[in-house]
């Protein structure tokens, strides 16, 4: 299992980083729209979609959807200082706000959330923003260099909420939707994450704007810790154990990616009002 595991990973990071940084920004996001996509397809088993037509009908509406937000953002250069852009990342920011309170208060929020209907939705509020802001991302100044750093700033929490979790855990964080996670497990995280952008800001950051950073990692690895008990919480309510199985040893496509899908538009949202402080 483990080697499957770690076969499985080095293909996905080796085809992410060739796409990433030899492909132009076009061919990244569609490429990055069929991930969704079947993430899509993914989702709507978790939103109790049972017919395959209704689980096709779901991903052809995310596919349509993420369509008709890049006819309308237009994403370009100039795509960190449009207002609508922030806006749009705004209402998803206040997406998130709202399920730190489901995931709080679950299981009784499963009342508010638990229909179908609301799940599919649910569904879109979690991976429609998250491919708007890779496409603003990747269209900035270092764009590459941006998506690559949110996805190791993600990476870094998770690997060091996982030993520090595992030596030292003892208080449950979300005892009800992830048993495995603890208070110690998210302070070694964030401790994680803070000592890589200490080292970040030593070697390339300007000097006097170390806090912009360390508050734009900080804030974006607490929201990466949401977005996978977001969906830790919808499994808990379906009573699976992987949203999928198309990864060998990792599960599904919404299991690698959970994390993500609270992070990217976090990051982006306080990126466009930080970078100014940033460079």
């Amino acid at each position: 299992m483990l080697r499957q595991r770690v076969i499985t990973a080095l293909v996905l990071a080796g085809g992410f980083l060739g796409v990433l940084f030899g492909a132009p920004a076009t061919v990244f996001l569609g490429l990055m729209a069929l991930v969704v996509a079947y993430a899509a397809w993914e989702w709507s088993a978790l939103a109790a979609i049972e017919s395959g037509l209704g689980r096709g009908l779901y991903v052809l509406l995310a596919a349509g959807l993420m369509a008709a937000l890049a006819a309308y953002f237009r994403f370009d250069k100039q795509s960190l200082i449009e207002p609508h852009i922030s806006i749009f990342l705004v209402w998803a920011a206040g997406w998130w706000a709202l399920a730190l309170l489901w995931v709080q208060s679950y299981p009784a929020s499963a009342l508010l959330w638990g229909r179908s209907w609301i799940g599919a939705l649910m569904g879109l509020m979690v991976l429609l923003p998250t491919w708007t802001a890779m496409a603003v991302l990747i269209h900035a100044p270092r764009g590459p260099w941006l998506v690559l750093g949110v996805v190791v700033l993600v990476a870094l929490a998770d690997i060091g909420a996982f030993f520090t979790g595992r030596a030292f855990g003892h208080h449950k964080l979300a005892v009800k939707v992830s048993p495995g996670k603890t208070w110690e497990g998210l302070g070694g995280g964030m401790a994680a994450i803070t000592l890589a952008v200490l080292v970040f800001i030593t070697v390339a950051a300007p000097a006097g704007q170390w806090w912009a950073w360390l508050l734009l990692v900080l804030i974006t690895g607490l929201a990466s810790v949401l977005g996978d008990l977001v969906e830790s919480m919808v499994k808990r309510h379906r009573g699976v154990k992987d949203s999928g199985a198309i990864l060998p040893g990792h599960g599904g496509i919404l299991d690698r990616v959970d994390s993500l899908t609270a992070a990217l538009p976090v990051f982006t949202l306080l990126y466009i009002l930080l970078h100014p402080k940033l460079w």
